[in-house]
């Protein structure tokens, strides 16, 4: 049973420390380490560990964190630009589908007649009209390709 007290009271010292006591266990703590020398002990040992850890100051190279403050504010720069980039890629490929549906009939009508003065199958002129709608698209991805890997290639040196 007095390993069971002794068990309880180490405990409500851990407690004490971290979360704090009821006024009933605190009570029960103080009239428990006024008996028990080794208790009693624990509990200095306790607060003196937990005092050096308080007091400890942390070492740190101040270089590393002025490189580090630098860093997140060239990355928070380029969130910035890029956000910027992104706004204006959506407003221009709006645009384009905006003026595609609008120039789609116009450029149907140009196709077809084109295919009717030259004698052109219906199928050819066709074709060349689903291309002159893909070939914009085309052109744009390679041009981004083309960036990106040249971007892949300068981050890499």
């Amino acid at each position: 049973m007095k390993e069971d007290i002794h068990e309880r009271d180490l405990h409500l010292i851990d407690k004490m420390q971290v979360e704090g006591l009821t006024a009933e266990e605190r009570g029960e703590l103080e009239a428990h380490l006024e008996s028990c020398a080794g208790c009693r002990q624990r509990a200095r040992q306790t607060e003196l560990a937990l005092r050096a850890l308080r007091s400890a100051v942390p070492r740190f190279d101040v270089t590393l964190a002025l490189r580090t403050q630098m860093r997140a504010r060239v990355r928070g720069r380029e969130l910035v630009e890029n956000a910027a980039r992104m706004r204006a890629l959506w407003v221009s490929c709006s645009l384009s589908w905006v003026l595609g549906v609008v120039s789609a009939p116009l450029l149907w009508r140009g196709f077809a007649w084109i295919g009717q003065r030259w004698a052109l199958s219906r199928p050819v002129w066709i074709t060349g009209f689903a291309l002159s709608w893909v070939a914009p698209a085309v052109v744009a991805a390679a041009v981004i390709a083309w960036r990106h890997a040249g971007r892949a290639v300068t981050s890499n040196e």
